[in-house]
């Protein structure tokens, strides 16, 4: 019976057969122990010297760090293993020896490791990591089709921007030009038209010269969008779903934040009703903590880590200077200098997770609004229609998926919460 490792606990006392690599061997006597690992988890497999034959009982001098190995033997309850279990060792099959392997114990710089980040993969704690991510996107999917929304593709190609021009990665289409997009929005807000309640759920991109720890190149988003709703609903559905998330991965996901040691005592808080605070608010905060920040202008890393050290769980903070926000994004009937938007922040500093807001609705008004942002109507002429057919109140959000990964599980740089990050010196591996 060929199984994993994580299927383990339903085959104790049989025989089974497990692909995988070796993590690590160690040996006292005539008994060795081969620490296995096939990526869905680590198990020590036990060779004694009396239960095989010579040539396996040798390998234990011929086997390398990541070399790869078929191990077949009896699985036996072990409270002291790793996972809880072992495998008696009957039979060993080596596929290959490997070189000696790069990366080890010892302390290794950021630009070694990710320039080895094809084997950096391999580590418990980037393997922990990614896993997690593999669990919010589950969770995520599981959130939006629970509750009627339907998964719409918007295309990576554009013809136009929707974050401004100056972040926009420009390529050659034929005899025209195009861009990668930096956002699924526009299209999604097509769809919801269409649909009702959709998300999009793919790669964005952004020339954005940023050495920071919250940025990439290439990132991925979730970005619902919702027909008839506002701001104060588009809210509901944020912390709803940033709570499903984020319990989801309490849940699933405790071994890996267990080999992180992330501590989950604020995660546990994530639920809801989020606290709420106006832009004006968030900036009383800041004064009031001494900080000399410019009223009108956005909020930096550090101010969003001090307006959020006086929550427990994250925080919504909405009705922005329109100066500040997107064309698209409505105004407040109460005060044209503030636009319907909404931003999260998440707690322990890691900054923003989410942006969205209610979009403009009225044609002439956003005819208006792009011609002020000095932006080419023709590429805009479908999403202006969308407001000459059937136009109603409609908001929505974008999650960026790696930096709320990065909160989840602890981790303070991003480029460790996607596969392989792109940033403005990496492009390879």
């Amino acid at each position: 019976m060929t199984t994993t490792i994580q299927q383990l606990k339903d085959f104790e006392g049989q025989e089974v057969t497990i692909n995988g690599w070796v993590y690590n061997t160690r040996s006292i006597g005539k008994i060795w122990f081969l620490i296995l690992r096939d990526g869905t988890g680590l198990l020590q497999c036990v060779v004694v010297e009396a239960e095989t034959d010579d040539t396996i009982f040798k390998l234990e001098s011929e086997l390398t760090q990541e070399s790869s190995v078929t191990v077949t033997g009896t699985v036996r309850k072990e409270p002291r293993s790793v996972g809880g279990f072992e495998l008696g060792v009957k039979h060993i099959d080596v596929h290959q020896i490997a070189d000696e392997y790069p990366i080890s114990k010892k302390e290794h710089g950021t630009d070694f490791l990710m320039s080895n980040r094809h084997l950096w993969l391999r580590s418990k704690s980037q393997n922990a990591i990614l896993r997690v991510r593999h669990q919010v996107v589950k969770a995520t999917r599981d959130f939006f089709d629970d509750n009627g929304f339907t998964l719409m593709d918007s295309p990576i190609l554009t013809a136009n921007s929707v974050e401004g021009t100056s972040t926009l990665f420009e390529l050659d289409y034929f005899e025209r030009s195009a861009f990668l997009t930096q956002s699924g929005q526009l299209y999604g807000e097509a769809s919801a038209m269409a649909f009702g309640k959709i998300y999009v759920f793919g790669p964005t991109f952004r020339a954005e010269k940023s050495k920071t720890r919250r940025h990439l190149t290439e990132f991925w988003m979730i970005e619902p969008e919702m027909a008839y709703c506002d701001l104060n609903e588009n809210m509901e559905w944020a912390e709803k779903y940033v709570s499903y998330v984020v319990q989801w991965c309490l849940e699933h996901c405790q071994e890996e934040l267990n080999v992180l040691e992330r501590d989950t005592a604020s995660l546990k808080k994530v639920v809801p009703p989020f606290p709420r605070i106006t832009y004006d608010e968030a900036a009383e905060i800041l004064s009031k903590k001494g900080v000399d920040f410019n009223y009108g202008s956005d909020f930096g890393g550090k101010d969003e880590t001090i307006i959020s050290e006086q929550f427990d769980r994250p925080v919504m903070i909405h009705r922005w200077p329109a100066g500040i926000k997107a064309f698209y994004m409505k105004r407040d009937p109460e005060n044209e200098e503030l636009a319907l938007g909404v931003d999260m922040i998440a707690p322990e500093g890691f900054g923003e997770i989410i942006g969205g807001g209610q979009r403009e609705d009225d044609h002439d008004i956003l005819l208006k609004r792009i011609n002020e942002h000095g932006l080419p109507v023709e590429p805009l002429q479908w999403y202006l229609d969308l407001r000459k057919y059937g136009s109603v109140p409609h908001s929505g959000f974008g999650l960026g998926l790696e930096r709320t990964v990065g909160w989840i599980c602890g981790t303070k740089h991003i480029r460790e919460t996607i596969p392989y990050p792109r940033t403005i010196y990496r492009i390879e591996p």
